[in-house]
């Protein structure tokens, strides 16, 4: 396979699967999205198609392999106000993640990376990194949403709806630069997050009027291209470094990693 095209695993052979393995690429990119309401004005597809456009074009640039994406998450928290969602129980998700990770593992591949495009989707895939680390010693488990890729694009994401963002402009923005003829912006409805100062957890039909929190309305194409752009560059220069990272210890020398100096505060307390 020649870099600038995306390595899909169902596209490839047990052959070439075996190939990539015995030429130094043992790591996959599992994208987990979901199938939920995203507003009047986004496809329930969003977070799968997302999560799938930034693996890929991360493997474009790395080689790495895609797995098949999965389409079903934890998205109980949107209710059935609004059809369309379709949910797995949190237990369910991370226990269909570990099987995945057995057989990638006795494929001879031993890095996986969980790239995330749903918020609820963490705390089982969480889980399910805790599983692989207790079941699958061998196997090297890190777990990404793509909101928190880096800081600048976690401030995209949060900017317009805080902690609680959906369907919003960085949504909208990548929505229409993916699949344009899936968005209908005459549809979007502008909402704030009026769940950022509550102290408990609600769902979505208890915060917002339409199933969106945030400004849909300012989304565009261009604005979508470029944070597409941020999430693949900086998740690939993250993924380059971990094909070849090794453990703590294995790298771990006193003479390289010291302790860092005793905080200010401490040393006041201690009357230092």
């Amino acid at each position: 396979m020649q870099l600038g095209t995306p390595v899909r695993w169902q596209e490839l052979s047990w052959e070439e699967i075996a190939a990539l393995r015995e030429g130094g690429i043992d790591m996959a990119i599992l994208p987990v999205g979901a199938t939920e309401q995203h507003g009047p004005h986004l496809p329930t597809g969003v977070d799968t198609l997302s999560a799938t456009a930034v693996a890929e074009g991360v493997s474009a640039r790395t080689g790495i392999p895609v797995l098949p994406a999965l389409p079903y998450g934890c998205s109980p928290g949107h209710s059935d106000k609004w059809p369309g969602t379709l949910s797995l129980r949190p237990e369910t998700l991370a226990a269909l993640v570990l099987e995945i990770a057995g057989w990638l593992c006795r494929s001879g591949f031993t890095r996986l990376v969980l790239l995330n495009g749903h918020v609820t989707n963490w705390a089982p895939l969480r889980c399910a990194l805790e599983n692989i680390r207790a079941d699958l010693p061998d196997m090297r488990i890190a777990l990404r949403s793509i909101w928190e890729i880096s800081a600048d694009v976690r401030a995209i994401y949060e900017y317009d709806g805080g902690t609680n963002w959906h369907a919003n402009d960085a949504e909208t923005s990548l929505m229409l630069h993916l699949r344009p003829e899936l968005v209908d912006l005459a549809k979007a409805v502008d909402e704030p997050n009026r769940a950022g100062c509550c102290f408990f957890s609600y769902t979505v039909d208890k915060e917002s009027v339409t199933g969106t929190v945030g400004r849909p309305s300012a989304g565009t194409a261009e604005f979508g291209a470029r944070l597409l752009d941020l999430c693949v560059t900086s998740l690939a220069g993250q993924l380059e470094s971990a094909l070849v990272e090794r453990t703590p210890l294995e790298d771990w020398t006193a003479d390289t990693m010291p302790f860092p100096p005793r905080p200010l505060s401490r040393m006041i307390a201690d009357g230092v």
